[in-house]
């Protein structure tokens, strides 16, 4: 029986080689048998929807008008939030916004100001 690595993902135990790659039956996650089990994974680069990078704290405007669900209203284009947390989500920015209190926001909206 071959050592193989367990998934970086799931840590399953239950990995198979397959041209030169590892894969996990468990979560599909696949990488490359060439890089190293000990090296730190690639952290996420944020990026608006001009292709900025962004960072936490960073102040962003709302590129188009985004309908709320469940109490209703809609965040206008034009909009600033300021102060965004990123987050590793669906929607990638936690805020809160003047009026309209803590929401999540997708990157696609908004351009850094």
């Amino acid at each position: 029986m071959s050592a193989l690595p367990p998934c970086p993902k799931c840590q399953s135990a239950f990995t198979y080689e397959d041209a030169g790659m590892y894969i996990c039956p468990e979560c599909a996650h696949e990488w490359s048998a060439q890089t190293s089990i000990d090296s730190e994974p690639a952290t996420k680069v944020y990026r608006d929807s001009a292709g900025n990078i962004l960072h936490d704290g960073d102040t962003v405007t709302v590129i188009k008008d985004l309908k709320l669900k469940g109490g209703g209203g809609v965040v206008k284009m034009g909009t600033k939030v300021k102060n965004i947390r990123l987050v590793d989500a669906d929607h990638d920015i936690d805020c809160k916004i003047d009026g309209f209190g803590a929401m999540s926001l997708k990157t696609e909206f908004v351009k850094k100001a």
